[in-house]
Formats: C-alpha cells, sequence, structure tokens
C-alpha cells in the first residue's frame, strides 16, 4: 500500500476521533445514559463508523471515509433528555437508522432532504451548537486557570496546524483531569451494553428527524461533495443506505448514526494521500482501522471523562465545535432572500426551548421553513 495514503489515513483517524469524542460523550450524557452506557456507545459508533469505511473503501476502491455525526451529537448535547431516558434516545437512534437507509434506496426521500434550503439547514445546526461554543467562555468564569491552559494550548496548535488544534486542547485537558481528579481503578476493556429501546412519538419528532436532517444536510450530502471535487462519484444511494445498517447495528448499544465523512473525506481523497486518485483508498481504510482501534479504548475514554469537571469537557466539545459554528452561522445568513427566514429558524433552535416535549431544533426549522414559503409566496 503506498505510504503516503496510509500516513494520511492514520492522521485522519486520529484528528477524527480526538476532535470530537468528548462532544459525542457529552451528548449521550445528555440524554441520560449511565458512564457504562456511554462508553458502549463510544465504542460501538467507533467500530461501526470504522468497520463501514473499510467495507465502502475495498468495495468501490476510493477513499469513501466515514465517521459519527458530530452535528447529531451536538443535538444530542442540547437537547432535553426523553422521558423515557437513554432507551427512548436508542430508539430514535433506531428511527434515524431506517430512515438513513430509506434515503438511500427511496429517491424521492433522499432528494427531499437534499431540497430543504441550505440557509435553513445551517440555521438549524448553527442553533444547535450555539449553546456548546459558549462553553470555553463558562469555563473561563469557573475554573480560569485549567480553562486557560485548555484554550492556549488550542491557539498555540492551530497557529502552527489547524488541525492541530483540538488534539491539542484534548491532551492539556487529559494531563489537567489526571492531575486534579481521582483516576478510576478497575478494568477499562470495552464492554458492550444492550440498551432496549423505547419509541415514543415525542422522541422521533424531537430527536430522530433533527437528527436524520441534521446528518443528511450536514455530513452526507457535503461528503459527497468533497468525494464529488476530487472526481469520485460513487452512486449516494447505496452509500447512505449502508450507513444506516451500521449505524442500525451500532443503535442497540447506545451509538448514535453513522454517516459519510466531510472533513476527513477531504484528507482522505485529497492530494496529501498521494498523486495517483486511484490509490487513494488505503487512507480510508487506515482511518477506519484507527477508529476501530480508539473503539476498542473507548472505556478509558469514557472513564476520564467520568472524573472530568463537566465544564472542562464542555469547554474541549466548544472547542471541537467552533468551526462548524463558524461555517453553518456564514451559510444561514449568506442569502439575502433567506435571511430573515434564517435567523428566525436559528434564534429558535438556539433558544432550548421546548414544546409538546419537542426540541427546539425541529420547531426552528418548522418555524423557518413556513416563514420562507410565506416569503416567496408573497413574491
Amino acid at each position: 500500500m503506498p505510504m503516503q495514503a496510509i500516513s494520511a489515513g492514520l492522521l485522519a483517524g486520529m484528528v477524527g476521533f480526538a476532535s470530537s469524542f468528548a462532544v459525542v460523550l457529552q451528548g449521550f450524557v445528555a440524554m441520560g445514559a449511565s458512564p457504562s452506557q456511554a462508553a458502549s456507545g463510544l465504542m460501538a459508533v467507533s467500530i461501526a463508523m470504522g468497520l463501514c469505511g473499510i467495507l465502502l473503501s475495498l468495495w468501490k476502491r476510493m477513499p469513501i471515509s466515514c465517521a459519527w455525526s458530530t452535528p447529531g451529537a451536538a443535538l444530542m448535547a442540547a437537547s432535553i433528555m426523553p422521558a423515557g431516558g437513554f432507551a427512548e434516545a436508542v430508539g430514535a437512534f433506531i428511527i434515524c437508522a431506517l430512515l438513513l437507509i430509506l434515503a438511500g434506496l427511496w429517491k424521492p426521500l433522499g432528494r427531499a432532504v437534499a431540497a430543504i434550503p441550505a440557509s435553513l439547514a445551517n440555521a438549524m445546526l448553527a442553533g444547535i451548537l450555539f449553546g456548546l461554543v459558549l462553553a470555553p467562555v463558562r469555563a473561563v468564569a469557573e475554573a480560569p486557570i485549567a480553562a486557560l491552559a485548555i484554550i492556549a494550548a488550542w491557539i498555540i496548535a492551530g497557529r502552527w496546524h489547524k488541525l492541530a488544534a483540538v488534539p491539542a486542547a484534548v491532551i492539556v485537558a487529559g494531563v489537567i483531569i489526571a492531575l486534579e481528579a481521582p483516576i478510576p481503578q478497575g478494568n477499562w476493556a470495552p464492554s458492550p451494553e444492550w440498551v432496549t429501546p423505547v419509541f415514543s412519538l415525542t422522541a422521533i419528532t424531537g430527536l430522530a428527524l433533527p437528527l436524520f436532517i441534521v446528518t443528511m444536510a450536514s455530513q452526507n450530502i457535503p461528503g459527497m461533495a468533497v468525494l464529488s471535487a476530487n472526481n469520485y462519484r460513487p452512486d449516494p444511494g447505496p452509500l447512505f443506505s449502508i450507513t444506516g445498517v451500521f449505524s442500525l447495528f451500532a443503535a442497540p448499544f447506545g451509538g448514535h448514526p453513522v454517516n459519510l465523512a466531510a472533513i476527513t473525506a477531504a484528507m482522505c481523497a485529497g492530494d496529501g494521500a498521494g498523486p495517483d486518485p486511484a490509490r487513494r483508498w488505503p487512507a480510508a481504510v487506515m482511518a477506519g482501522a484507527v477508529y476501530t482501534a480508539c473503539g476498542l479504548a473507548a472505556g478509558m475514554a469514557s472513564g476520564l471523562v467520568a472524573v472530568a469537571p463537566p465544564i472542562l469537557i464542555e469547554a474541549v466539545a466548544g472547542l471541537a465545535l467552533l468551526g462548524s459554528f463558524a461555517g453553518a452561522l456564514m451559510g444561514a445568513v449568506r442569502d439575502d432572500k433567506d435571511r430573515e427566514a434564517a435567523v428566525i429558524c436559528f434564534l429558535i433552535a438556539a433558544s432550548g426551548v421546548a414544546f409538546l416535549g419537542i426540541g427546539g431544533a425541529f420547531w426552528g426549522l418548522l418555524a423557518g421553513g413556513g416563514m420562507l414559503a410565506l416569503s416567496r409566496w408573497r413574491k
């Protein structure tokens, strides 16, 4: 295998895991997961996305990278815990996985999601992320020395290389936690934990549907765009369905959806993975192997997070999501014609207010869509 592709895949896997695993764990905890369930969920989704990327890359002989839905994890972290706890969230994960499979098999559904105006999809995502990206500021107020050290590492490493910023913040946070908090003793080996799903209408509308929309609009569709920009044009339908199948297998063990990668896809499909496009696919295979290996260390990652001051974990997660927030905010207000509807969508999604047990992300998209339809109808 070409060494340049292998090294690119190794870097992509390490950056992809280190930059957002704290967001994923925070999302599980917000949904009511116990520490063991959160560890099981992190393990399940890591292994699922690793094996999915390996399978698709070997099958298509293209650098098709898979990842967990970071916007989906952020949605969970910003949402109200379902009345039925984590079991109800797992039910929503299963519904979302089935919708992903259906989006690949039934093209009208995939086209319907793609038809959601980019301004509204970005506004909803920006609203979901807004509360999370404020966490570093709150952390400075609550734990100034530790928070400033984490932020300083993020800034300094980011000036050296943008991709090193979040991993550096994670390392510094890990050192601080190890020095200040008692490290739990015991077996940190992976331990999958079955969660019997509970299905409810409020969880389907308030979690499963927004999770499906942000996964498609913020991950799968941009992931296809990255592949296309690098002259890889696989049929998207089978890719969406297969990511849905892997999501379905991960869900009963606490894993949230698996999808096509966007940022790490660019690392595996671009020139950095080698001069010959036909020989870049091993990069995605290596990235998948790294994700799978990291999944086996999920117990250790979850153990460290469990003993850490929550505000420090939130600060790291907020730093990891700053780029996504900036991109979503710019995309939301870029078009003058959609700006008013996008701002309404953003404000409702960012409010954190739930109505009828359904979170603000769904109502924001609904209100923004209604406003957009009204403005276009008047014109």
